[in-house]
């Protein structure tokens, strides 16, 4: 395991949001699905492209509360442009769960 030091962490933007729109993502590569998800008042909607079909769909998803790396590139994704990293773990098939803020985390605030 390579050990990062704390400035490396510090520098990560991690923020709670809520998915605000959610579409099926046919030209992805790998089966995906298109977020849109509210970063709170100081970052507003940003979108994302998320490899998660094996666990959820696109209309499960609206409303679901996630967790993102808001301060990343943006990585275009085929047609679609990915402005943040929705952050989740890989369940014993290795497809990915999401991973929730608890609830009354306010959409936008940044894990400390």
């Amino acid at each position: 395991m390579d050990h990062a030091d704390f400035a490396h962490f510090a520098a990560l933007d991690i923020r709670a949001g809520t998915v605000t729109r959610a579409e099926p993502f046919p030209e992805a590569r790998r089966p995906a699905i298109k977020l849109w998800v509210d970063c709170g008042p100081e970052i507003g909607e940003r979108k994302s492209s998320a490899q998660i079909t094996a666990h959820y769909t696109p209309d499960a998803l609206v409303g679901q509360r996630v967790m993102a790396v808001v301060n990343f590139a943006p990585r275009q994704i085929g047609p679609f442009m990915s402005e943040i990293l929705v952050l989740g773990f890989p369940d014993s098939d290795g497809e990915v769960l999401l991973a929730r803020p608890e609830p009354g985390v306010a959409d936008g605030a940044r894990l400390a």
